[in-house]
């Protein structure tokens, strides 16, 4: 219970409103009496209050129920508890659906009514709360339940907002971790294809003897084990969209049968000799740099041109660690309520530490910490000595200080090639020229650092 609520009492016996008024002393910073509706309006027009308990038949030309509709006409977070010395049904209900929170028959338990009203205070203090929530995450951008309201995110959302109307290939891009499935997921069920199917194949997980079969299906017969005709994903994702995760992890064989479906729309199962179609949206996925792949001759570089029709880059979690207080909130809430356990805060200490560690396991990583932490944690308050200790407190780490050898590579990297845009007013082939790489590569790495 907050000791910050205030509550108001609105009774014209005086001896209600002044037993009521001390009872209830403990339970609120401020308690306030009014004799009428009318001084009780004056009341809530100079002072804010959580909760009012007014009696039903006031003097004046304004009753209780009808001071209870004005006050949440008014304050729709404030509760109100009507008492009355003549109780009816009907007047219990007309309360309720006026939006009280309670009705009480007189003469007033004191006792009782000080339990509905640590209830009633909790249960606004609730929704409030969720209010703000609410607001915060609208304000984030959430998109596919993934929040964030960093500019690279808000960037990222955008994108999929814009892209997901079409029909384009698209590659994202993103460290192991960072939501690259639930981005192709947001593009699919933001699609006007949202009604037919979402596959998704981890290329990663498939040893390359089933990766064909699994891709364009096989007939009945067409190899030991094949008991029966199995359509591929190619086929169950018509009309959808096929999400091809660690795309790069494809050997050289089903890269070329990828190439040919990716261009003429068609393939064979296996053991099969009708030729099959299909329509489906290809959304794939690396954390790898492709260039480097094609250079070492492991990626196919056309294949590479088919999939990057439209590219997004998913931020590390180091990158956005403004976000973190709030992912912290979002997944505690929802890990509360998943395993039944009671509300959690944590200490501004253990948020300062959660910021300023690494993530190499990105969002995956901090969620599944702060699930931990919701089952084993029994404190309301999760402080520092709760957290794992590799991520103990870093006193002279600021947040967006560089924490490995590659992160401040990439820093020096996107200043050189800044400045060589500048040198060179912007000319791609110049600037190329000037740092010694092909215009496809600065190409690729103007668009994984967002150099526009």
């Amino acid at each position: 219970m907050s000791n910050k609520a205030n509550i108001l009492v609105v009774d014209d016996e005086p001896n209600i409103r002044r037993g009521l008024a001390k009872g209830l002393a403990r339970e609120a910073e401020h308690v306030d009496t009014a004799e009428n509706a009318n001084e009780a309006l004056e009341s809530i027009s100079h002072r804010n209050y959580q909760l009012i308990i007014a009696d039903v038949r006031l003097p004046g030309d304004m009753s209780g129920l009808e001071l209870t509709s004005e006050v949440l006409k008014r304050n729709p977070g404030t509760a109100v508890i009507v008492i009355t010395a003549h109780g009816t049904l009907e007047t219990a209900v007309d309360a309720m659906r006026r939006g009280a929170f309670d009705f009480i028959i007189k003469p007033v338990d004191l006792e009782l009514i000080r339990q509905q009203v640590r209830k009633a205070l909790a249960h606004q203090s609730l929704k409030a709360e969720n209010r703000e929530l609410k607001t915060r995450l609208a304000d984030a951008g959430e998109i596919a339940g993934m929040i964030g309201k960093c500019a690279a995110m808000q960037d990222v959302f955008r994108q999929v907002r814009q892209v997901a109307q079409t029909d384009a290939t698209v590659l994202i891009h993103g460290e192991s971790g960072t939501g690259k499935e639930l981005i192709a997921r947001a593009l699919h069920d933001l699609s006007p294809r949202k009604e037919a199917s979402f596959v998704p194949v981890n290329l990663g997980a498939l040893p390359e003897t089933l990766l064909e079969s699994e891709l364009f299906g096989h007939e009945k017969g067409s190899f030991t084990g094949a008991a029966r005709m199995k359509p591929g994903c190619f086929e169950r994702a018509s009309r959808g969209t096929l999400f091809l995760d660690e795309v790069t992890e494809m050997p050289p064989k089903s890269q070329v049968d990828l190439l040919r479906v990716l261009e003429t729309g068609q393939f064979n199962r296996i053991g099969g000799e009708a030729l099959l179609t299909t329509d489906a949206r290809l959304v794939s996925a690396t954390n790898k740099d492709i260039l480097e792949l094609i250079e070492d001759g492991t990626f196919r570089e056309d294949l590479y041109y088919r999939l990057y029709i439209v590219p997004i880059k998913l931020p590390a979690l180091r990158e956005r660690r403004d976000d973190i207080p709030l992912l912290i909130e979002h997944y505690m809430r929802h890990f509360c309520h998943r395993h039944n356990r009671p509300k959690k805060q944590f200490s501004s200490d253990a948020i300062q530490t959660l910021s300023l560690a690494n993530w190499p396991g990105n969002i995956r990583q901090l969620r599944n910490l702060i699930e931990r932490i919701v089952v084993t944690v029994p404190d309301e308050i999760v402080k520092v000595e709760h957290l794992p200790n590799d991520l103990a407190p870093r006193t002279k780490e600021r947040p967006n200080q560089l924490t490995t050898l590659a992160e401040a590579a990439e820093v020096a990297e996107q200043e050189v090639i800044k400045l060589a845009l500048s040198a060179n007013d912007c000319h791609r082939g110049a600037t190329a020229k000037a740092l010694g790489i092909s215009v496809r590569t600065l190409h690729y790495k103007m668009n994984r650092y967002g150099l526009h």
